[in-house]
């Protein structure tokens, strides 16, 4: 137990490299967020990665431009994905996730830009 806990905990405390959020308000399910996430841990699964860990947060207020995936990679800007689907879910993994290419065709902001 005190092990699972530990692991658990360390994940928490940032023994990660990468953190992919899809936000999943009801617009972003019903807009498709919810095959995004599926399509995302079927990656990580395959990829067979464990400091990569996949979140879900509510809506961010931009319902026009969802699916969005935040993705955070370690020590590096924060970078909003907008109009994601399953194929450029799994673009985005092997390329910004795995590989560190930022995916500029499909971002809407990086860092913690204001977004009107």
């Amino acid at each position: 137990i005190k092990e699972k806990v530990h692991k658990e905990m360390s994940l928490r405390d940032g023994d990660r490299r990468v953190k992919v959020t899809v936000h999943m308000g009801t617009c972003g399910i019903a807009s498709g967020a919810k095959e995004v996430m599926d399509t995302l841990l079927g990656e990580i699964d395959e990829a067979g990665v464990h400091d990569v860990i996949a979140t879900t947060s509510g809506c961010m207020g931009l319902c026009s431009r969802e699916p969005l995936v935040t993705v955070e990679v370690l020590n590096q800007e924060p970078i909003k994905y907008e109009y994601v689907n399953p194929n450029k879910m799994r673009q985005i993994f092997k390329k910004h996730v795995l590989a560190g290419e930022i995916q500029t065709p499909f971002v809407l902001a990086k860092g913690s830009e204001a977004i009107k």
